[in-house]
């Protein structure tokens, strides 16, 4: 799960040198504050971009091919990866503009949207796959939809709560070492996602194997978003003591979430999905060329 998102642009003035040097080069490097110039932000963008790109000249195969097998669930995951990505895209292109000061609203409520559709995704790929990966039709659709709109609505009304009643700016990289309301916000949350990832990775080790799935790929992916909580959890943790060190590790952690998570989810989850479909069109063709005596004249 994201550790915060990626640091927004500048929502205050600029500083100077001597700020980040009093404040360290870690926090110089993620804070809003610093005004970090066009290719910084175009690097940052350039995953994103280049997946909706990748989205886009793939649509009419993929699309051919979610018709073809009616999956539901498919279908639907294939959706909302388009539109977080979407949504990532439109944030990356706010950041490259430079938001201009009293804009802070904007940002966090732009924030918790893109969050909330990377937290239902999520959620969704391990409350489907417990029901097992050929788990088909609307039941199982709707019952991953309920289960992971819950946590997502849940996640993203506690963050409001933090952000609008609380005061604490969760989505704003400013110079807050030592920052406890904020930062015990990030630890709890990278750990307990940390916790439910871990116990998917020792799952296949116990008495109850059978409740996921035997796909090595799936298992990659837990202990890929299992890597991403700890190493956010560890830069709460220092940035709550005032080591400027964790500023690098908290934006690598929301870097990594942000901008790899849609690839990741599409490599894991769908790109086996259309690959078997290629598959199961090949068959179905051999067998209606076979049928039609295509390969008798070969006897």
């Amino acid at each position: 799960m994201e550790n915060g998102t990626l640091p927004l642009p500048s929502l205050a003035p600029e500083v100077v040198a001597s700020d980040v040097a009093r404040n360290g080069a870690c926090w110089g490097l993620v804070s809003s504050q610093v005004h970090h110039g066009l290719w910084y932000n175009l690097f940052l963008a350039a995953p994103v971009v280049v997946f909706v790109l990748f989205l886009a000249i793939r649509a009419r195969q993929s699309v051919s091919k979610l018709l073809h097998s009616r999956s539901n669930i498919m279908a639907t995951y294939y959706a909302f990866l388009w539109v977080v990505a979407f949504l990532n895209l439109i944030w990356f292109v706010l950041k490259v503009r430079q938001a201009k000061d009293g804009r802070i609203m904007s940002w966090n409520i732009m924030s918790l949207v893109v969050s909330f559709g990377m937290v239902l995704l999520e959620v969704s790929v391990v409350v489907f796959l417990s029901q097992g990966y050929l788990v088909s039709g609307w039941d199982a659709l709707t019952r991953t939809l309920v289960c992971s709109g819950l946590v997502a609505t849940a996640d993203t009304f506690i963050k409001a709560v933090y952000i609008f009643g609380l005061g604490v700016p969760l989505f704003l990289a400013e110079a807050d070492a030592g920052y406890w309301e904020k930062w015990t916000f990030w630890l709890v949350r990278s750990m307990l996602f940390a916790g439910i990832y871990l116990f998917i990775l020792i799952l296949p080790h116990t008495s109850l194997r059978d409740r996921l799935p035997a796909r090595p790929s799936f298992y990659r992916y837990a202990f890929i978003l299992f890597a991403f909580n700890i190493l956010g959890a560890f830069g709460s943790i220092l940035i709550g003591f005032g080591t400027d060190f964790g500023y690098c590790l908290h934006g690598l952690s929301s870097f990594f979430y942000s901008a790899l998570y849609p690839p990741l989810l599409y490599v894991t989850f769908l790109a086996d999905f259309f690959i078997a479909e290629d598959l199961q069109l090949d068959d179905v063709y051999y067998s209606e060329m076979k049928d039609a005596g295509y390969f008798d004249s070969w006897d």
